[in-house]
This record gives C-alpha cells, structure tokens and sequence, in this order.
C-alpha cells in the first residue's frame, strides 16, 4: 500500500486555506476604496471576478483536500482544472491589468496568490501522473491475476482449445458424455 498523495501539495492547500480569507478581503477593501474611480466595464468585471474567485475557490480548494488525501482521481483532476483554468488567468487579470489601479498592497496579496495556484498546479499535475500510473498499474496486475485464475493448470485439458475427444464438439454440435456419463 504505497501513499500516492502529495505533502508538499497537501501543505500548500493548507496555508491557501488560511491564506484566501486574507486576500478576500484585502481585495473586497482596496475594490471598495477604488470603485468610484473605475470605469463601469471595470466595475462590473471586478465584482464579477470577485464572485467567481470565491466560488471557484471553494470548491477547488475542497477537490484538493479529497482529491489529495483520499486519492481520488476525478476530484484531484477536477482540482488541477478549476486551478488552472478560471483561477490562474484570472489571479494574472487581477495583477497585471494597469487599467485596474492596483494597489501596491492588492498587488503583493495576488503576487502570493498567483504564486500558490503556480505551484499548486504543478504539483497537482505530479500527483496526478503518479496517481493515474499507479491505479492503472494495479487495475492491469489485478487483470492479470484475474487471468491467471481462469486459466487451466497443467494436465487439465481444455475443452475450448479442443485438445479432448469428449469435450465440447465445435459450435452447433452439442454436448456429449463422457466414460462417467457426465455431461461436459
């Protein structure tokens, strides 16, 4: 029973846990003191991406802990996605849009974020690898024992090779007996 999951990886979910509250509402600070000086395409982008960030992350971070921990595939999977689709892109909008006005303390918190997601897809793409390999190693060992079971052993004719006079006749034949008057 080798640990496939991940401590580095299970490390970083744990400081972004502790982390994201911090940065929500750094953010939610600085886009309040800076609102009446956005453009209205601005406005509604920032608070458009403030929900998907916070939704988003809810539910990637809760897939990395199981995904991890349990090593479960599909939800490790479905974390190395949300990670790397709507969060990365989004972190990088946030801290090099200059229309934006960022903030130098806005620009630190997304600098430290961006850095979590950068490592954490990584990782998660090792784990994963490494995860996929081994479940896919065991499910063709456990083929294999599966076969090994089925197959007869030495002595013992097969009647579907047709190595024996009183096995099975060939398709439309029928079955006939044997010396014992056993059906084979």
């Amino acid at each position: 029973c080798e640990i496939l999951s991940s401590l580095p990886l299970q490390m970083s979910l744990y400081f972004n846990v502790y982390f994201f509250p911090f940065w929500w509402l750094i953010t939610v600070a600085i886009l309040y003191l800076k609102y009446p000086a956005l453009s209205d395409y601005y406005k509604f982008i920032l608070v458009t991406i403030m929900i998907l960030v916070s939704l988003t992350e809810l539910i990637r971070l809760y897939l990395g802990y199981v995904g991890n921990l349990l090593e479960k595939v599909p939800e490790l999977a479905g974390f190395w996605l949300l990670t790397l689709l709507p969060q990365l892109p989004v972190i990088l909008f946030l801290l090099f849009n200059e229309g934006l006005k960022i903030h130098s303390l806005e620009r630190a918190v997304h600098i430290i974020f961006a850095a979590f997601l950068s490592f954490q897809v990584v990782a998660a793409f090792f784990t994963l690898k490494r995860m996929v390999n081994t479940l896919a190693t065991r499910f063709r060992l456990t083929e294999f024992h599966r076969l090994e079971e089925q197959r007869p052993g030495p002595g013992i004719s097969s009647p579907a090779l047709g190595s024996s006079s009183r096995g099975w006749l060939g398709p439309g034949a029928g079955w006939r007996t044997g010396p014992e008057g056993v059906a084979r």
